[in-house]
């Protein structure tokens, strides 16, 4: 027998079914139209969230030009920090005269919050450590709230979707404030600094309707902020209230399955 003659070498049959692929097909549609909707859900709660962000970061703006700031260093600190509360206790810090370590300690102290929650999203996170790294910078206070899924679950795409509205939001504000400098009296003139914490307001009230371990933890959190507040500012103090989120944890307020899903 020549080389002409030779046996074509048989190829591997490919053991799907026609069926099979199409259940596969289906599967990884459907998963793709969540992530879409998660991402469309999280951009449209994102979007108040960023008209008050942008009214904030115009006063912000405003504020850190008329400390002498300059133009480039606050909008660099907006896109850097992303975080209004840190960022304005950076601000009065300085501008009472705390000096830089001061001042880089007490917005430390503010941002303190994200640590346990970036523990309690980073299961919902993907990839190896670089990327579940990148996909944590998502995790604002707004978006963490409204990506919530309750059990101790959260839908990383409701998550995206609402942080990519803010954050360009913010940085635009803030460059807005340091180009126009506004009066800093604006905001309050207008009635706009309620705009925040009125959004914020809602989504606790949608949250707190889910459970009753969610109701006892902010009732704990409030008394916490109301006895803290007397003795030290009000950043600290709401930093302080946050324990009542761990305390709820060691009295056994969370629900079982809440714990276990925290520890799938």
């Amino acid at each position: 027998m020549d080389g002409t003659d030779r046996i074509p070498p048989q190829q591997a049959e490919d053991p799907t079914t026609p069926a099979e692929a199409t259940a596969h097909a289906t599967v990884q549609g459907a998963a793709g139209a969540s992530r879409r909707q998660g991402f469309v859900a999280g951009v449209k709660v994102g979007t108040g969230l960023a008209a008050a962000a942008f009214v904030l970061a115009v006063t912000f703006g405003a504020f850190a030009r008329s400390e002498g700031w300059g133009v480039l260093a606050p909008i660099v600190c907006s896109l850097v920090v992303f975080s209004g509360s840190a960022q304005f206790a950076l601000a009065t810090a300085l501008a009472g005269g705390g000096g830089v370590p001061t001042a880089i300690a007490a917005a430390a102290l503010i941002n303190g919050r994200f640590v346990p929650m970036g523990v309690a999203v980073a299961k919902d996170l993907r990839g190896g450590r670089f990327r579940r790294a990148l996909e944590g910078q998502a995790v604002v206070d707004g978006s963490w709230v409204a990506a919530h899924l309750g059990g101790g679950r959260f839908d990383r795409y409701k998550l995206f979707g609402a942080t990519a509205v803010q954050w360009p939001a913010w940085v635009a504000g803030t460059a807005l404030g340091v180009v126009v400098a506004p009066p800093e009296s604006l905001v309050e003139s207008l009635g706009l600094d309620v705009v925040f914490p009125a959004f914020f307001l809602l989504l606790l009230m949608d949250e707190l309707r889910g459970s009753r371990a969610a109701r006892t933890a902010a009732a704990l959190g409030a008394c916490l902020a109301a006895a803290l507040v007397i003795w030290v500012p009000a950043g600290l103090a709401l930093l302080g209230a946050s324990a009542a989120a761990l305390l709820g944890l060691r009295k056994g307020l969370v629900p079982r399955d809440t714990k276990e899903a925290g520890g799938s």
